[in-house]
């Protein structure tokens, strides 16, 4: 357990401080379901998480908000790993990278523990200030992310990853710059982005 415990620890601390040591390590053995599966995990704890968040704040648990959290989210989260894996295969694409679907799918998986970390920033957001800076922080490490996959994962061209990440940093700008950002602040916790229309 101790072992299994200080792998993890080492596993994490490669994938902030070091990830081009993890990511380069990911081959392709034809074995998807894993990830799958770790996607449908972490989007089932995610939800869970966010449930009993409500329930501590006094909010009224309903069987909706109950399939919500254990079907409707950890379906979402591996629909999202197939979403982010198609974006990541048409930039692999354009920066010269590999062309292995099962790479990019293993890639995003191996990240996906943050899944649920996200959904409880976001529902812990209470206010229009604090969407703004939890949206932030984590769209910017998510862009951290998304670059490390795209360069040592997929092996693009390190200079043409930067101006496709560049141009995805310009475009997230654009949304946060202009009235979009509501919707995207809607997609991630309504009540705290209702507060940025009063």
């Amino acid at each position: 357990m101790k072992e299994k415990t200080k792998k993890r620890f080492a596993y994490l601390k490669d994938l902030l401080i070091n990830p081009k040591r993890y990511f380069t390590k990911i081959v392709a053995d034809g074995n998807m379901e894993e990830s799958m599966l770790k996607a449908f995990l972490y989007g089932l704890l995610g939800g869970v998480l966010v449930l009993l968040l409500r329930l501590i704040g006094g909010a009224t648990i309903t069987i909706s908000s109950v399939f919500t959290a254990i079907i409707i989210v950890p379906v979402l989260a591996v629909a999202l790993l197939f979403v982010m894996g198609g974006l990541l295969m048409l930039v692999s694409e354009i920066t010269g990278g590999e062309r292995d679907w099962e790479i990019a799918i293993k890639g995003l998986a191996s990240i996906f523990f943050i899944y649920p970390v996200i959904l409880v920033l976001n529902a812990l957001a209470f206010n229009c200030t604090s969407m703004w800076i939890i949206s932030l922080l984590v769209d910017i490490y998510v862009l951290f992310l998304f670059y490390n996959i795209s360069l040592y994962c997929m092996r693009g061209k390190k200079s043409n990853v930067i101006i496709v990440i560049a141009i995805l940093a310009l475009f997230l700008a654009t949304v946060y710059a202009t009235d979009y950002r509501i919707g995207w602040f809607m997609l991630k916790n309504t009540t705290a982005t209702l507060a940025c229309l009063v």
